[in-house]
Order: structure tokens, then C-alpha cells, then sequence
């Protein structure tokens, strides 16, 4: 068997201010708090943000970037906050916020995300086989990605799916097919 388990990475200034994308540095408190998380692993991975390598880091882990683990691209809207982008252009927001299936001005879609990380998925099975302890440090929107797409849940259960920084998550793969893992 095949052991998972999906990190979301330290709070940031960007996730505090609700802010779509960017590239900021974690906060120090929440740095500090991921130490307390005792993981151990085989290999371990994380998403291209800083946030995320910094995350992994504090663990003690020197992690394999991958893209394919990168949080959700919003185009135009990356890096403005969304009361902005609720002020400035309500429809198409409100548009964005109730079909996960649209995608922001030159962006992706929430399905997008789940295929790029299904892709990944079925790429860790051929990289590491059987038996394997791994550990990936994402954006939590990627966790969302992630668990949504093992339990076979449609793009529009993610407003149902509420990842919070530091957020686990254990899958397993069995045969082939990735489970959600509660322990």
C-alpha cells in the first residue's frame, strides 16, 4: 500500500486577506506551529509556493517541486482580493463563485485542478509502486483538488470542502485506486 498524506501549507498574508493566487511568505507563527506536525515519508513533494516549500521545510523534508501541484491559476484576477473583485465586477464573480465549472479571465477551471491532480496521482503510482510513505505540501486549494477527486465528488462540492493551513489528509492507493484514509 501506498500512504499519502496531503499537508496544506502554512497561513499567509494571502489566505488571511482572501487574496486569488500569488506567492507570499508564510507567516512566522504558522511556520512555527507546522513543526509540531511529526511526519515521516519516502519522498516528499510540494507545490511551486513559497509556502509550501517553506512549510515543508519547517518539517525537516528537502521536498521535489511539481507543478502539477501548483494552486488553482486565476489569470487576470491573480493576486486581487475578493471583496476587490466582488466590488468591482459582482456578476462575473458571483458567475465564478456558483459554476466551479468557469474559469476566471484566463484562468482555470476548478475541473482543471482536478484533472492536473489526478494526472499527478497516476504519475506517483508508476514513480514509487506498492509500498511507499509520501507526503505532499500544497495550497489548500489543492487539497480540496485532491480530495474531490479521490472520492469521485463533481467540481461543485468544493464550496463543501473547507481546508483550513496545516489541514492533513491521508489517501491510500490499494490496487491502483486512490481512497480517502481516515485514521
Amino acid at each position: 500500500m501506498t500512504a499519502l498524506t496531503v499537508v496544506a501549507h502554512a497561513l499567509t498574508p494571502a489566505l488571511r486577506g482572501l487574496v486569488l493566487g500569488g506567492d507570499t511568505e508564510p507567516d512566522p507563527a504558522s511556520v512555527e506551529a507546522v513543526r509540531e506536525l511529526k511526519l515521516s515519508a519516502d519522498a516528499v513533494y510540494a507545490g511551486p509556493e513559497l509556502a509550501a516549500v517553506r512549510t515543508a521545510a519547517a518539517m525537516g523534508f528537502d521536498p521535489v517541486v511539481e507543478q502539477a501541484l501548483r494552486d488553482r491559476e486565476y489569470g487576470e484576477w491573480a493576486g486581487r482580493e475578493l471583496e476587490d473583485l466582488l466590488a468591482t465586477d459582482p456578476t462575473r464573480v458571483a458567475a465564478w463563485l456558483e459554476r466551479p465549472h468557469t474559469a476566471t479571465p484566463g484562468g482555470e477551471t476548478e475541473n482543471d485542478v482536478l484533472a492536473r491532480v489526478a494526472d499527478w496521482l497516476g504519475d506517483l503510482n508508476e514513480r514509487h509502486g506498492d509500498r511507499s510513505s509520501l507526503v505532499a505540501v500544497v495550497h489548500p486549494a489543492v487539497v480540496r483538488a485532491l480530495v474531490l477527486y479521490v472520492v469521485d465528488a463533481p467540481a461543485e462540492s468544493l464550496r463543501h470542502v473547507d481546508v483550513r493551513p496545516l489541514a492533513t489528509v491521508n489517501l491510500s492507493l490499494h490496487v491502483g485506486s486512490w481512497s480517502l484514509a481516515l485514521h
